[in-house]
């Protein structure tokens, strides 16, 4: 009966089989075999726990039977107890160390249960038993892959499909090794190969996309992610990466469906969550955006990213206690995430009144990102004569429609080629027209999305540059260890915001006497190098529209408006504000904030201060001529603080809008200062409190004032200072730059001291 049953079995008559067997072991409950076989069944029809009952009893009934255990780490493995099966076949290798299947199938439970140096031992005891097998090749290969030893993982991979070309598994792991090390073209034409012999194959179409975003070819990555998506319906990793690649090229829209496809998919899915609520964020649909970063930690309340975005959310909306609550809790959870340590500096900017906490952060973050890459510092051998044309760098991610686009126009357009080689190192996502024009004033462009840190640290050397620029520092999308492998002799922090990065790579920070008045210097771990005019050259890049005549004399009333993000409209600044708008109990104020939220609670804190909801009226964030006509609703500006506008102020200012402005300790909390020098107006600026309320009150108060410097001076006093003035704005930082340099050179000529 039970050849019989044995034979039904092989024939693939389960139920006969089943019958079979059960009438075997009433009469045989013992019989190992039938035990065994039973098991086996129940295995191949998917009834995993009637199978481990059966198979644990023939295991019980014989201990020291290799193929028995073998069997039971199968079923242990369905089941997904990975640790159990890899102690099973261990077993089954005690009484047969000599199976190299067994070796196999331990190093995939070991694997698969995240013990990857286990199960790398594993299969190199099945490549010792039989060394040109490609499936312990190319599993050793995933393995050492995701224990990040790329390069031995890729000659194993490429081993095992040279050994096996009808494997696709091969050579898709292969891409993905590959993809890993960056090296996508070799990506792209291993598996372009898998897409000729099977055109559906879902994996390969994904790992393709993948290989063509890393090449900067978005487009042709979405045709790939939505082969793959279709050859696998539900396949929701796929959809997902379809989603970041339609956000590449700007397409929101595509982005958002593909985000909502694959949790339609898989409604748990924590990496779409996070990667639609960043997308929510960057729409300005922030209450959103919230609720499906929420909903992602509601899945994984440990998931570091979804804390991280979060917390920029919550800046944006103005709530920095829990956006710092938010971007440590980060850090707890990944605490070797760079990008949200310095989201954490950055953010400790808006609320600090005092440089220390910020420069402490920043040294904190020094520490543990930048310091460890100091063995990659070069001083590569270069020519050190002082008054030679300089090679000069520019590194960010923002040249184009961006607000740093006023001030990076300016001085590219002026500079000196004679003396100056200028190259841009551009991690733009999607260039535009102002990517173009920037790149029309370099003498050397280059487009670096794509290159790591450390790949971008050699074509820099390579480029014999003299002096590197970071032109974003903490800022999102900032590349501060780049410099702080130190590609260049020279580094120098300029424009994102006068602050710090805390780094020891980074040589100098550009200021102006005002904004770093002497004494501040132990601010900074960097030395200052002060420009002689102004930290900014401002050029509004429109005419339209034009100022306008004063809006009070029309409305019947005083406006008071400051349009900055809501990450500036602190305490104390709403503070200052509720003072003034009680001693001008007619006047009205503008804020921009995005609808939801953050209105909401700007709107209940002020209350709290008393003012009252009518009097307070918000814009959206809009593009920029809608934004600057904004402006022609406003009579006088208010600025923040700690924080003080700095382009939102010059466009105030542009418009016709004189600002009143509250000078602070540190150095981004007297931009209103620097600005105001330069055009005369220093009695805007208050060293206190009660100096700020004083002042806003009196020239609100002062129409006929307010008139004239509207439509007969601001903008001609900015049209003739220091803030417009290209050319010289370019001749200092020229001058600055060949300071940096001659204090160099010396450096490097200095005969060693003798001990």
């Amino acid at each position: 009966m039970l050849e019989s049953a044995t034979e039904h079995h092989r024939a693939g008559n389960l139920a006969q089989a089943r019958s079979l067997y059960a009438e075997f072991l009433a009469d045989n409950p013992a019989h190992d075999l039938a035990l065994f076989r039973s098991g086996l069944l129940e295995l191949q029809d998917r009834r995993l726990e009637a199978a481990l009952l059966l198979v644990q009893k023939a295991v019980r009934s014989a201990a020291d039977n290799a193929r028995y255990q073998f069997g039971l780490g199968q079923v242990l493995d369905a089941l997904r107890r990975w640790d159990e099966a890899a102690e099973a076949y261990r077993c089954a290798l005690r009484t047969d160390p000599a199976s190299h299947d067994t070796h196999i199938a331990l190093g995939v439970a070991l694997q698969r249960a995240g013990r990857l140096p286990e199960a790398a031992a594993a299969y190199r005891a099945a490549l010792s038993l039989k060394a040109e097998d490609p499936v312990a090749l190319g599993n050793l290969g995933t393995a050492l892959r995701e224990m990040g030893a790329v390069d031995e993982a890729i000659g194993l991979l490429e081993r095992a499909a040279a050994l096996d070309p009808e494997a696709p598994s091969h050579a898709i792991n292969l891409g993905v090794a590959l993809n890993q090390r960056r090296d996508y073209a070799a990506s792209e034409a291993t598996l372009r190969a898998v897409l000729r012999r099977d055109p559906h194959n879902a994996d390969a179409a994904f790992n393709l996309g993948n290989a063509l975003r890393g090449l900067g070819r978005p487009r042709e990555a979405v045709v790939c992610f939505r082969l793959a998506a279709d050859a696998r319906p539900g396949y929701a990793d796929a959809l997902n990466n379809l989603g970041n690649a339609h956000k590449e090229l700007g397409d929101f829209a595509s982005a958002m469906a593909a985000f909502e496809e694959a949790l339609r998919a898989r409604p748990d899915y924590v990496v779409a969550l996070n990667n639609a609520g960043c997308l929510l964020r960057t729409l300005g649909r922030s209450d959103e955006a919230e609720q499906v970063l929420r909903r992602g930690l509601a899945v994984d309340p440990r998931h570091a990213a979804l804390h991280d975005n979060l917390g920029n959310v919550l800046k944006d909306a103005g709530e920095l206690d829990e956006a710092i609550a938010s971007f440590r809790r980060s850090l707890e959870i990944d605490p070797a995430n760079p990008a949200t340590h310095g989201n954490l500096a950055y953010t400790l900017c808006f609320q600090s009144t005092r440089p220390e906490p910020v420069r402490a952060e920043c040294e904190r973050w020094s520490s543990r990102f930048a310091a460890p890459l100091r063995r990659f510092v070069q001083n590569a051998a270069r020519d050190l004569s002082p008054d030679r044309r300089l090679n000069v760098g520019y590194v960010s991610a923002d040249f184009r429609d961006h607000c740093q686009t006023l001030f990076t126009l300016p001085l590219l357009a002026r500079h000196d080629h004679g003396r100056f080689r200028i190259f841009c190192y551009s991690s733009v996502e999607r260039p535009d027209a102002y990517t173009e024009r920037i790149a029309a004033h370099a003498d050397t462009w280059r487009e670096v999305r794509a290159l790591d840190d450390d790949a971008l640290g050699r074509v820099i050397r390579d480029d014999g540059i003299d002096i590197l620029v970071d032109l974003t520092m903490h800022m999102s999308n900032g590349r501060p260890l780049l410099f702080a492998r130190k590609p260049a002799p020279v580094q120098i922090a300029w424009l994102a915001y006068p602050g710090t990065t805390g780094m020891e790579a980074m040589d100098y920070r550009l200021s102006d006497p005002r904004l770093d008045p002497e004494g501040f210097e132990d601010h900074y771990t960097e030395r200052t190098l002060r420009l002689p005019d102004s930290f900014w050259c401002y050029d509004p890049l429109t005419d339209a529209p034009p100022v306008g005549a004063l809006p009070a004399l029309e409305a019947g009333h005083l406006t008071l408006g400051c349009l900055n993000n809501p990450c500036k409209l602190t305490d104390r600044t709403l503070e200052l504000w509720t003072r003034v708008m009680r001693a001008l109990p007619t006047a009205k104020l503008l804020l921009l904030a995005p609808e939801g939220r953050s209105r909401r609670r700007l709107t209940e804190r002020l209350a709290a201060g008393g003012i009252a909801r009518e009097r307070v009226d918000f814009v959206a964030f809009r593009p920029r001529a809608d934004y600057l006509r904004t402006y022609q609703r406003i009579d006088l500006g208010l600025d923040t603080f700690p924080y003080n506008g700095h382009t939102t102020s010059l466009d105030a200012l542009w418009m016709g809008v004189p600002t009143v402005t509250r000078v602070g300790d540190t150095c981004v909390g007297r931009g209103g200062l620097s600005q105001l020098h330069q055009l005369g107006l220093s009695e805007l600026a208050a060293f206190s409190d009660e100096a700020f309320v004083g002042i806003a009150v009196a020239l609100a108060k002062d129409l006929p004032r307010l008139a004239a410097l509207r439509s007969a001076s601001l903008r001609s006093r900015l049209e003739s200072s220091a803030l417009m003035d290209q050319e010289r704005f370019a001749r200092n930082i020229e001058s600055a730059y060949r300071t940096a340099w001659t204090r160099y050179v010396p450096s490097m000529c200095a005969p060693p001291v003798s001990e």
